[in-house]
């Protein structure tokens, strides 16, 4: 597979699919943002928690959930000055800061701690899995440059694999028609996120394994907003980081079914048990953080990743502070 080393996000990109999903009620005082997520997921279930357990409210903070289906199209409605804050990968950070656009962004807290993707077979895995067995396999992938498409490659890499020969990685699918595509056929392994997860081994398909363990810990989806909203807004970004962090501390100790309690009015067609083995399999991944901080070591290993995909110039590797707002992280924890 021949990989495109040129990315254009930023320009041209159409108006994202908007989804608008189920918040609670705002309280009269509250400060109502424009919030959009790259996709809906139970992978971001802390983000959910927040809002569902009533962080958000208590911060003074309301929103709708939209899902802009892909950290492009986030990315392009944050610089349009369409949404506020968003929840995207690191990467984008990134391709900004190194880009033409005299707007930049700056990740003001983390949400998860490696990629949260499954790889689903057709047939039932035995025993633990080994990725070299993926060798002449057709697999479906995601967007090129995009976070999922980067630790899938390093994970092929880590089992001894050229994702570019061993393998063919399909990234040409748009989000919406992956689930359906994969169904049919078109590809003998895919990638998916909770709750296609769940959907997919409903159809008679398997879950093999988790593409994060295999690569480690690399900060996956983080919450961005744009350096004048950082400075202009310093409390509003201040009470949504403390929210995530209440959150991200609630769901690793908080019992499976109440946290499925609270993740189902986002969830709507998952049932409760489903959920609450959702819940199980992201902790057991170890794919959720417990603090919304993000470490400069993770930044260098997201960029090392970025410029052996061929992403990011090695001359334009960008020191952590113009990647990250740590101001936020200590406030956080009082």
């Amino acid at each position: 597979m021949k990989i495109a080393r040129t990315l254009s996000f930023i320009a041209g990109i159409t108006a994202a699919t908007l989804t608008t999903l189920p918040t609670p009620a705002a309280a009269e005082d509250v400060t109502k943002i424009s919030f959009m997520e790259v996709i809906h997921s139970l992978f971001y279930s802390p983000l959910y928690v927040a809002i569902g357990n009533g962080y958000f409210e208590e911060e003074g903070i309301a929103f709708d959930l939209i899902a802009g289906q892909g950290s492009d199209k986030v990315t392009a409605a944050l610089l349009s000055n369409s949404v506020d804050i968003a929840l995207a990968g690191p990467e984008t950070t990134l391709y900004v800061e190194t880009g033409k656009s005299p707007e930049k962004i700056r990740i003001i807290a983390g949400l998860t701690a490696t990629d949260g993707s499954f790889l689903i077979g057709h047939d039932p895995a035995t025993g633990d899995f080994d990725w070299a067995t993926l060798k002449g396999k057709k697999i479906l992938g995601w967007r090129e440059g995009s976070s999922p498409a980067m630790f899938l490659r390093a994970a092929l890499e880590k089992a001894g694999l050229n994702p570019d020969e061993d393998v063919e990685i399909i990234t040409n699918v748009a989000i919406p028609a992956r689930m359906g595509a994969f169904m049919s056929g078109v590809a003998d392994y895919g990638t998916f996120f909770e709750p296609d997860v769940t959907t997919l081994e409903a159809n008679g398909l398997y879950a093999q394994t988790n593409v994060g363990q295999a690569v480690g810990d690399i900060d996956y989806t983080v919450f961005i907003a744009r350096q004048a909203y950082i400075a202009e807004h310093p409390e509003v970004v201040g009470g949504f980081v403390k929210a995530i962090a209440k959150a991200e501390a609630w769901i690793a100790e908080a019992p499976e079914a109440d946290v499925a309690q609270v993740l189902q009015p986002y969830f709507p067609g998952v049932g409760l048990d489903e959920l609450s083995q959702s819940v199980l399999r992201h902790r057991a991944a170890g794919v959720w953080k417990t603090t919304p901080a993000v470490a400069p070591e993770a930044i260098d290993a997201l960029q090392d990743m970025l410029m052996y995909n061929g992403l990011l110039a090695v001359e334009t590797k960008v020191a952590f502070e113009n990647v990250v707002d740590p101001s936020f992280f200590a406030q956080s924890a009082q």
